[in-house]
């Protein structure tokens, strides 16, 4: 029965049905993803425990269990945490390349899969699993590369001191991409447009949201600082 397995049983279950099948090489980043998607659960997935839970959680975790969500709690758990892990954690929490950003989508959905057919999970928390994971197997490394273009553009910015600059002209915040268009974009509160490459461009989406410090001069606006940008 589902409950009686823990979240740890059945994430080594996984992986062992894996090993079969999988390069060494593959397999590996098998292993990272699930190492990293069980650091996220511990760290972040007990806010969102019932009450009872939580202090069944809180119990072990003061006796000095670090891990206590994945030792307690079954596999009906992770569903509703890879948005968070696939959003937040990969992007913020995690130095990663284009391979292993790739892989957390495709090892997330077909962890989702197999949560499905081991009847873990009901059919309707695979579905929104998978296809989130899809979707993240194709946004994370696009974000990611949009990420070191738009740093590409900042490291051309001309020299603006915020002194000289109108309170109107200036904005420092966390904004979302809100229209693209060849060679530029704009951020919500119509600042922009900013000139980019074009292949910066082609990957950034409406509603991707970024760190941004950006400047106008003259009447056109200046990328000075970026962050990392989250799909």
């Amino acid at each position: 029965m589902a409950d009686t397995v823990t979240i740890d049983q059945a994430l080594d279950a996984f992986l062992g049905d894996q090993r079969a099948r999988l390069s060494d090489r593959t397999y590996r980043n098998y292993e990272d993803v699930i190492r990293l998607l069980r650091d996220s659960l511990n760290t972040y997935a007990y806010s969102s425990l019932d009450a009872r839970d939580s202090k069944r959680w809180q119990k072990a975790f003061d006796a000095g269990d670090e891990e206590a969500f994945c030792h307690l709690f079954g596999p009906q758990e992770i569903p509703p945490h890879l948005g968070e892990f696939l959003g937040y954690f990969m992007v913020r929490k995690v130095i990663a390349g284009q391979e292993l950003l790739k892989a957390a989508g495709t090892v997330t959905a077909k962890l989702a899969r197999w949560l499905e057919q081991q009847a873990y999970i009901e059919s309707d928390a695979a579905e929104v699993a998978v296809d989130r994971a899809r979707d993240s197997a194709r946004e994370l490394p696009a974000a990611d590369r949009l990420t070191d273009l738009l740093v590409e553009v900042t490291m051309k910015a001309p020299d603006i001191d915020v002194d000289d600059v109108g309170e109107e002209d200036w904005v420092e915040d966390q904004l979302m991409i809100d229209q693209v268009e060849v060679g530029k974009i704009w951020f919500e509160g119509g600042i922009g447009p900013i000139q980019v490459p074009k292949r910066a461009s082609e990957l950034a989406q409406p509603g991707w949201m970024v760190f941004i410090v950006a400047a106008r001069v003259r009447k056109r606006w200046h990328l000075l600082e970026v962050g990392t940008v989250y799909p």
